[in-house]
């Protein structure tokens, strides 16, 4: 008897997990792979070409030996305003949408230890810490068109007829409660209820067959919304040695909170009774929980005004939990036998299902930088970095799949930025910009991205406030669910923000 107890258990576990792959897909893994250029005004207003440069709260997050530029204790705040423009097509229908929010997104302070002795080995040393908001969430895309070929429907039988397991039974269906299913039975629990699907009485075809006629042309409206961040905060150790040498290391403790509040709309054209005509499907998604990572750098300098820089940023293990929210309606006039007076369906667990925690580890970075001071008149700075993608990965188990997805769509990709800086006495004029490689071999579900920033910085002699402005445009095109209805919009969103410091010695 204990025997058949474990063996079920040991199913149940399998069944689980291989359910979960279905909500932890790819493209999600890929979230927390990139960073974007944030923090201090001064290195936005640079795009963040400051690997070699230091003296600052946020390019010791690219090259932790720039810390030990500093000269005195320093401490810095950021506010910044972020502005996104989607504009979205779908077979041929265009959206355009915005977004804005405002944040606190960097807060850090370095602290310097001179040494008297001119002649020591050890120059200086410094002890400091820094938050960043590393990715702001806050999003809205809004997407419709006719959609010539695939019904919403089709994603709720796919999971009805089994993804990764066999096809759900139908007592399952007709007596179970959705609380206790696992994530792929709930997709087929709610199509089910909404009379999206009907048990096809075929031994020899798949369980089930739609509900939905296959006559195309099925208009749809999807409107996304999302909100949350990924922080990090880095405690960094530096100095300085023989006056040229800077050694740094950062412990980074990372946190997510992503919040993706998705509202699906279809008017299926068809209007035969006894199948549907519209559905609308809901959704909440919430994932939050945190990580641990560690970079280590060295600055060099080869004269008095040219260095050189290498930094190493580890990969970043995150262990994150889901919590899902789902909730489905339709309007099927005469699909109840029992009451054919009927015609709207409406299916609403009222129940947030929490899901396991899962492992991703995120690739390493590498970046090397090239910087060029013209004494007290200005700077001139680029960085290249290089991560390769295909090393992303879910280590729970259960992620065979999705892990072999990753390691074959991802690639190799690198990014340049390009920074300068030019000092009039008190004022500081800065300008830069980046590129960075899609992550995909594809190019297109994440396509290549091209930035631009300007700002500009007024030193008080203790404290310094500068104001940045930073644009990025970037291509994506991810499916809008994961099996089924799998036809991607096409999504060009354009990244206006305005960052404002204020930068005090202690």
């Amino acid at each position: 008897m204990k025997k058949h107890l474990l063996s079920a258990a040991i199913l149940l576990a399998a069944t689980a997990s291989y359910a979960q792959q279905s909500l932890n897909t790819a493209d999600h893994a890929v979230r927390y792979t990139t960073d974007n250029v944030t923090g201090t005004a001064r290195f936005r207003g640079l795009s963040g070409a400051m690997g070699a440069v230091g003296g600052d709260l946020s390019a010791m997050s690219v090259n932790p030996a720039g810390s030990a530029i500093f000269n005195y204790n320093t401490g810095t705040a950021t506010f910044s305003s972020y502005n996104i423009s989607n504009e979205s097509q779908y077979f041929g229908t265009k959206q355009k949408k915005n977004d804005n929010s405002f944040d606190l997104n960097q807060l850090g302070a370095v602290f310097v230890f001179n040494n008297s002795n001119e002649e020591a080995t050890i120059n200086k040393f410094t002890f400091g810490f820094n938050y960043e908001n590393t990715n702001s969430f806050h999003n809205t895309i809004y997407t419709r068109g006719t959609n010539p070929n695939n019904s919403i429907s089709n994603y709720f039988l796919n999971y009805a007829n089994g993804i990764n397991e066999g096809p759900i039974s139908q007592n399952t269906l007709n007596n179970a409660y959705y609380e206790d299913l696992n994530y792929n039975d709930q997709q087929a629990f709610l199509g089910y209820n909404a009379y999206l699907f009907d048990p096809s009485g075929n031994a020899n075809g798949p369980a089930y067959v739609n509900n939905v006629p296959a006559t195309g042309n099925y208009y749809h409206e999807n409107y996304t919304t999302a909100s949350g961040y990924n922080g990090k905060v880095a405690l960094n150790f530096a100095t300085q040695l023989k006056k040229r040498l800077y050694l740094g290391i950062n412990l980074n403790v990372h946190f997510t909170d992503y919040i993706e509040n998705t509202r699906f709309y279809e008017d299926t054209g068809n209007f035969a009774t006894g199948s549907p005509q519209v559905i609308r499907f809901d959704n909440e998604r919430y994932t939050y929980g945190g990580g641990f990572s560690l970079n280590v750098g060295a600055i060099y300098k080869i004269t008095e005004s040219l260095r050189a820089g290498v930094a190493y940023e580890s990969p970043t293990w995150m262990r994150l939990q889901n919590e899902v929210t789902q909730r489905i309606s339709s309007y099927c006039p005469e699909c109840e036998a029992s009451n054919p007076t009927a015609d709207t369906f409406i299916f609403d667990p009222n129940t947030t299902m929490v899901f396991d925690d899962y492992t991703i580890k995120t690739p390493s970075k590498w970046t090397a930088s090239l910087a060029y001071i013209f004494g007290k008149s200005g700077l001139i700075s680029a960085d290249y970095s290089i991560r390769d993608y295909s090393n992303t990965e879910y280590k729970s188990s259960g992620y065979g799949t999705v892990n072999d997805q990753l390691s074959s769509s991802l690639d190799v990709a690198s990014t340049f930025k390009i920074g300068a800086e030019y000092r009039i006495q008190r004022f500081m004029l800065r300008g830069g910009y980046r590129y960075e490689q899609s992550p995909y071999k594809n190019g297109t579900t994440i396509g290549d991205l091209n930035g631009a920033s300007g700002g500009v910085g007024y030193s008080f002699g203790t404290s310094r406030v500068d104001l940045a402005y930073s644009w990025y445009q970037r291509k994506t095109q991810n499916a809008m669910f994961s099996t089924g209805l799998t036809d991607a919009p096409q999504i060009k969103s354009t990244f206006n923000n305005i960052s404002l410091s204020y930068t005090i010695d202690l």
